[in-house]
């Protein structure tokens, strides 16, 4: 699919250069930037998303603690 974006002229001078030194399509460049950018912020959101789950301000099993100190008296 094409599609037209505007860039600043220093980013697309440097795409021009790294396209040139990888010898491939300046496309290909902003394609593969895009998709880092993509899995970055896809990284961000499953964290922020665990960060919600097990954050700090989460609680802590009463259960499990008191499980997992038995098991240590056991073993030890």
């Amino acid at each position: 699919m094409k599609v037209a974006i505007s860039v600043p002229d220093h980013v697309h001078r440097a795409a021009d250069r790294v396209a040139r030194r990888m010898r491939v399509p300046r496309s290909r460049i902003y394609v593969q930037a895009l998709e880092a950018y993509l899995a970055a912020r896809s990284e961000e959101d499953v964290t922020r998303r665990l960060d919600t789950v097990y954050g700090p301000e989460t609680e802590p099993d009463a259960f499990l603690i008191g499980a997992a100190k038995a098991t240590l008296r056991r073993s030890g």
